[in-house]
């Protein structure tokens, strides 16, 4: 048996590097545990780390060996009992060395190699391939990322940006314009004196006055520079803002006196999972709470979660809420509007006409995105009944399941927001 052994030094992160290689290859694993821990963790700890157990059988490693065949040269530790050539009868009993572990009578099986993920880790795993649904460009405001762009040229800038071409074309057109004139008398002078000289080359006077013009002209021209710091010329480079979408979701929640103590746990799960997904993969989003029984009111986070309020139901009160705060605060031309409803589907009967009506008429057509989940074990009553009619108006942009108990919470959100091919 040959054995590889790698003594190159640990360098800098190379134990990050080798980490994030380990979680890439044993991602299944990984995301089948992620997802069994959210259905049986309490509200409080949801989002924290886990311990991820892999089947040894699952972590085997190749290995360098010899095959089979071949002349292979030993060298064994010497002795006093026996010589060479001596043959020695094979001992008793089983195999050679020992083991820790007890025999069993129920087949083989192998240690589970147990490790931990962190909680960005375990986060990242959580809402990995999940995005808001058909969210698009709008007004670019309030964005804290830039990238550098290319924005012409400046007479000022960082010496390793300097533009070449520029700057000789610069100084070119520079000496132009200030030896222009003496250069066009330079010509004539020339001129004048090449035909003094054929003509009357005896008027040595007249001769000299020209090539003392001509020295002093030809001294003036080169007294200009070929290169000045005015003809310097750099590449401009601004930081241009990134381009981000702004997002509002809306999160209506049923505390109604139908909705028992589980039923309401339920839905606080569903919302601590979609909030915690909104705040890691999205910078610019909003959320706005809404509490609803037989009225409706917009609550901050604390209160959504732990407030004891209840009352009869009408679900329609907190779509309207919703709609008020949109035209109030929200333009749809500025942003994307995405709504999550969680109840256990009992509503007053005469109110259920009039949630439809409000979504199809008013609240759907500004929508990027709703989702309606049903948390009860019952059959379904005449508040889903009426949404069917909404999703059949509004196919892509509005979605609704049922939970009916933890287990169905993470497979119901991934569902929901799942990333979709760009059409």
């Amino acid at each position: 048996m040959s054995y590889v052994i790698d003594r190159r030094l640990n360098g800098k992160n190379k134990s990050t590097v080798n980490r994030q290689r380990f979680l890439r290859r044993y991602k299944s694993h990984i995301k089948r545990a992620v997802e069994d821990a959210v259905g049986r963790r309490s509200i409080t700890d949801i989002e924290h780390g886990e311990n991820i157990s892999i089947p040894g059988r699952d972590i085997d490693e190749p290995t360098f060996h010899h095959g089979q065949g071949g002349r292979q040269t030993q060298v064994h530790p010497g002795n006093k009992e026996f010589s060479p050539g001596d043959r020695f009868a094979r001992p008793q009993g089983g195999g050679g060395g020992t083991g820790g572990n007890q025999a069993g009578d129920n087949g083989e099986g192998m240690d589970e190699f147990v490790f931990q993920i962190t909680q960005d880790e375990f986060l990242d795993f959580m809402f990995e391939d999940l995005a808001l649904p058909n969210l698009i460009k709008r007004q670019l405001t309030g964005t804290d990322t830039f990238k550098p762009v290319r924005a012409g040229i400046s007479q000022q800038g960082n010496p390793s940006r300097i533009n070449i071409v520029r700057s000789m074309r610069a100084a070119h057109a520079r000496r132009i314009a200030l030896s222009g004139g003496s250069r066009k008398r330079l010509r004539a002078a020339l001129a004048e004196l090449e035909v003094l000289r054929q003509t009357s080359p005896d008027d040595l006077i007249a001769i000299q006055a020209l090539q003392e013009e001509i020295s002093a002209l030809r001294v003036r021209v080169e007294r200009i520079p070929f290169l000045d710091t005015f003809d310097l010329r750099y590449n401009l480079i601004v930081k241009q803002p990134n381009p981000s979408s702004k997002a509002v979701m809306f999160c209506l929640m049923d505390v109604s006196g139908s909705m028992t103590q589980a039923t309401k746990d339920l839905a606080k799960r569903f919302y601590i999972l979609l909030y915690l997904f909104l705040r890691r993969n999205y910078e610019r989003i909003e959320v706005v709470f809404i509490r609803h029984h037989t009225s409706a009111k917009e609550v901050e986070e604390e209160e959504f979660f732990y407030s004891r309020e209840t009352g009869g139901t009408i679900v329609s009160s907190a779509l309207r809420l919703m709609q008020e705060i949109i035209e109030d605060r929200y333009p749809v031309s500025e942003w994307n509007l995405y709504c999550a409803q969680a109840s256990d589907g009992d509503n007053w009967n005469d109110d259920s006409p009039i949630c439809r009506d409000l979504l199809i008429n008013k609240i759907m057509p500004a929508m990027q995105y709703y989702c309606y989940v049903e948390i009860t074990p019952r059959k379904h009553q005449t508040l889903w009944q009426e949404y069917q009619a909404v999703a059949e108006h509004f196919a892509d942009s509005f979605a609704q399941q049922q939970i009916t108990d933890a287990g169905d919470i993470y497979p119901v959100f991934r569902q929901l927001f799942q990333k979709r091919m760009a059409t």
